[in-house]
């Protein structure tokens, strides 16, 4: 079994420095092309079914890297973004300047971070983690891609790598439609790829 798990493509908000968390913004046209790009990447992979969060941004990249393909696309809230609370829909500038010290444990103590009326870094991780299981578990014989977003990766990465919270920012950065590979062998969960943007095309 191989999960192909990826991150959905740039949005508007990413280009403007806005978070999102679990508010929406759309793919930019370089969202859409990152997405086409990773389906063109996987064209010749045999991919049994596409699990997507429920946000509308995972679930159009998820489109996109299918293109013609027949391949069913199951939604989930499971694998949405980490919940973010006030910061949602707010420029990561004035984050780091309202919220300047709750900022400062998220990025470097996130073991420690949990914005009001949002979700900590742990309960990101054990939501995750028991998708993944729950779908290994489900589909143990097929071949999956998963869509996305960046926390939520690394919050899969982190579980199966048995990182510590504190180290969970440690590793690539997710950047968007990066692929990554984990191969299912039993009780041998092991990435063989991770962060890989290799299909991004350089535009003149």
């Amino acid at each position: 079994m191989k999960l192909y798990i990826t991150r959905h493509g740039q949005t508007e908000w990413n280009s403007e420095g806005r978070l999102q968390g679990q508010q929406n913004s759309a793919l930019t046209e370089l969202g859409k092309k990152q997405a086409i790009w990773l389906g063109n990447k996987l064209i010749d992979e045999h991919i049994d079914i596409i699990i997507s969060s429920s946000s509308e941004r995972a679930i159009n990249t998820a489109k996109l890297i299918r293109g013609d393909r027949d391949i069913e696309i199951i939604t989930t809230d499971n694998l949405k973004e980490l919940h973010m609370g006030k910061w949602q829909g707010m420029l990561f500038k004035d984050i780091k300047e309202i919220y300047a010290d709750d900022f400062q444990v998220y990025t470097s103590t996130p073991h420690l971070f949990k914005p009001e009326y949002g979700e900590s870094i742990k309960d990101i991780y054990n939501r995750a983690s028991s998708e993944i299981e729950a779908i290994i578990k489900t589909h143990s014989d097929k071949n999956v891609l998963i869509v996305t977003h960046g926390i939520t990766l690394k919050a899969i990465i982190a579980y199966f790598e048995n990182k510590k919270i504190e180290d969970f920012w440690s590793g690539p950065r997710m950047e968007s439609t990066c692929l990554n590979i984990l191969e299912v062998d039993g009780e041998n969960r092991n990435f063989t790829l991770q962060g890989d943007i290799s299909h991004w095309v350089e535009e003149n």
